[in-house]
């Protein structure tokens, strides 16, 4: 009989408690969450993001002010986004798709679809 060895995540909710455990649980997951680009402090991250063709990106917006997503060749364009607002396109095409905050335009990305 084989013994399955618990993961990181559920030792330290063992460890650590019921809700610090299980925080802990819930951000190893939300860390793993691909094909998205977060806002926070005025940046990008990740700045670059190399996905296949049919990809969502999802934008997700962690500054306390609002930010938008505007496609340099108007691709696409996100209204603007609150605190935990996000955006999503996806994208059909290969190609490389240069982004900026329309509100602030110095925060700049770039989408590389292959």
């Amino acid at each position: 009989m084989k013994h399955l060895r618990p993961g990181r995540a559920v030792i330290a909710a063992m460890l650590l408690g019921p809700i610090t455990g299980a925080l802990l649980a819930f951000g190893a997951v939300a860390a793993q969450e691909e094909n998205v680009v977060t806002i926070d402090n005025f940046t990008f991250t990740a700045p670059e993001l190399t996905v296949a063709v049919g990809t969502t990106v999802k934008w997700v917006n962690h500054d306390d002010i609002p930010h938008n997503v505007v496609n340099k060749d108007k691709l696409f364009r996100s209204k603007a986004l609150d605190t935990d607002d996000s955006y999503s396109f996806t994208f059909a095409n290969a190609g490389t798709y240069d982004y900026f905050c329309g509100l602030h335009p110095h925060m700049q990305g770039k989408i590389i679809v292959k």
